[in-house]
């Protein structure tokens, strides 16, 4: 589902707040092989992170006094004041009221009944990621938090989202996707819920969206990070029919996971 060709609901942009953005720059071209497009004064220093020249994710300062560090998801709108309006109709609030950002598009910055902090992207001359899925790039996103019932009812009132709930062995792990793709079949999904008090790492990080990127070499990537000063927080673990997966800390505090998926047909 994670294509560039995006759909109302889906995720279609990420981006990290960091206080040391050149230190997270050299992290990051060296764990996922990323360059950075420094951002003008015309976007309050706001850069782009690209893999083989395709855009992979946004990347801003960030004080101590504006945030704390973190990965930051982005889902399609086609109006994002509409979307405001059902946030704040469903429980949630708005901190970042939509504005445009130039003719790139518009955005809007909310938080679900839980706290949780997202996006919302409408775009304009910007539609998004340029690349999705392969090695260095986003993947699949995860939202930890207190209750997924409320969340799943909370984020179906705002973006339409369908979910389905999938068994493993000691539980099930709720799948969301945009709705109207269930034509899709399992290509349409492009993340989960998942209860805060489940994973104890992710629970101390309180209500948050985890972003997971592609890893061709999980080993290596855990490797590099922890060398360049992140630290390894889950995994790896490996899930049959998933793949191998694994949950880091950069070396400034922001949290993501990677993964290699299991071959089609592996199980």
């Amino acid at each position: 589902m994670l294509d560039p060709t995006f759909v109302p609901g889906a995720p279609n942009w990420i981006d990290l707040g960091t206080p040391d953005l050149d230190g997270a720059t050299a992290f990051y071209r060296e764990v996922f092989g990323w360059d950075l497009v420094p951002g003008g004064p015309e976007t309050g220093g706001y850069g782009m992170y690209t893999l083989d020249g395709r855009t992979v994710a946004g990347v801003m300062t960030v004080t101590e006094e504006q945030a704390g560090p973190s990965w930051s998801v982005y889902f399609q709108t086609p109006d994002v004041d509409a979307t405001a309006k059902a946030v704040s109709s469903a429980g949630g609030n708005v901190p970042f009221p939509p504005m445009d950002v130039l003719d790139y598009g518009r955005m809007g910055g909310f938080t679900d009944p839980a706290g949780t902090y997202f996006g919302t992207w409408q775009p304009g001359t910007n539609t998004g990621l340029g690349v999705t899925q392969l090695p260095g790039s986003f993947i699949w996103c995860e939202l930890y938090v207190p209750d997924t019932g409320a969340a799943k009812t909370f984020y179906q009132a705002v973006f339409g989202w369908e979910t389905e709930d999938s068994a493993f062995p000691g539980g099930s792990y709720t799948m969301v996707r945009p709705a109207g793709t269930a034509a899709d079949g399992d290509d349409a999904y492009f993340g989960g819920l998942v209860g805060l008090d489940e994973v104890e790492s992710e629970a101390a990080a309180g209500p948050h969206w985890l972003p997971y990127f592609h890893a061709d070499d999980v080993d290596r990537v855990l490797g590099d990070a922890v060398r360049l000063g992140g630290t390894v927080t889950l995994g790896p673990m490996e899930v049959d029919e998933v793949g191998t997966m694994a949950n880091v800390t950069d070396p400034y505090g922001a949290s993501f996971a990677v993964i290699k998926p299991a071959p089609m047909g592996e199980g």
